[in-house]
């Protein structure tokens, strides 16, 4: 093998070079950056990590080359490696979920600006919890509440049951498997959810990274992407305690249509927010009556 020592062993730059070509000829933005990224997965190291390394022997290299392939047909990132990071969490991720991304993390901003009193909240409920990335991320910032999430998938659910464990909060948490709010029972001060929004007709428009990988059960929010919102709007005033807010997600030009449905649910909208790219993506409601 060429620039291979007697060994077999290699030395990184030409690898990840080769790598990076790979991905940019698949039409993959940031090849260079991406093709470091699987390297240090490989090597079980992290981009610091990598900079120091010598050599990369056969076998990681044929696990390199496994990774970019997969890459370059598309396949995220945070499935190649397992997981993602989320607010200050690592997550493990599968294709049982969609993939924690930087613009969820909106509605934990949107939290901490509404509730910035720690001791304010006690009970948070994620319904469609996936990762559990929302439902973590609020107890890591909320020492003194407890949670639930739930998911219809049990893969996710059980997924999400994991991260709780990782992340040291499985004692402060409990993910179960049901369809939004069918099981529950109680009152919560923050009840989060980011529901499958994507009008069903743009699904075939979406990036292969996502139509073709990401499960579509976790996207399809019916012929106008509201499906969700209907059900769990009607829901919320049932499930919010006294002075509780609700936070969700929501895509692209929703934040006209929420108004409606708050309105046909007795709720109120406290707050919109818009994500780093300016797009309107976290929607706060409370009860009228609050």
């Amino acid at each position: 093998m060429k620039g291979a020592d007697t060994a077999g062993h290699q030395v990184p730059g030409p690898l990840l070079a080769e790598g990076a070509e790979r991905l940019r000829a698949a039409g993959l933005d940031n090849p260079r950056r991406e093709a470091r990224l699987l390297m240090a997965h490989v090597l079980r190291t992290d981009l610091a990590g990598l900079l120091a390394r010598q050599n990369v022997d056969m076998a990681a290299s044929r696990a390199f080359f496994d990774a970019v392939g997969r890459r370059a047909a598309h396949e995220p990132i945070a499935y190649i490696t397992g997981h993602a990071g989320f607010w200050s969490l690592d997550l493990e991720t599968s294709p049982a979920t969609l993939i924690p991304r930087p613009d969820s993390e909106t509605l934990i901003e949107a939290l901490l600006h509404h509730r910035p009193d720690r001791a304010s909240v006690r009970s948070v409920l994620d319904l469609g919890t996936g990762t559990g990335c929302l439902l973590l991320a609020a107890l890591s910032e909320y020492d003194d509440a407890w949670g639930l999430g739930v998911d219809i998938a049990p893969d996710a659910a059980r997924l999400a049951a994991r991260n709780a464990r990782r992340t040291g909060l499985g004692a402060r948490c409990a993910m179960i498997n049901g369809s939004w709010t069918s099981a529950i029972q109680g009152r919560f001060d923050v009840v989060f959810s980011n529901p499958p929004y994507i009008p069903h007709g743009d699904l075939p428009g979406l990036m292969p990274d996502v139509r073709d990988h990401e499960p579509p059960r976790a996207l399809d929010g019916g012929m106008d992407g509201l499906d969700a919102y209907r059900i769990l709007t009607a829901a919320l005033p049932s499930l919010l305690a006294h002075g509780g807010i609700a936070i969700f997600e929501i895509g692209i030009d929703q934040e006209r249509d929420m108004p409606m449905l708050a309105r046909q649910a007795g709720l109120e909208i406290l707050d919109v927010r818009a994500d780093l790219g300016g797009i309107p993506r976290a929607v706060l409601m409370q009860n009228c009556r609050c």
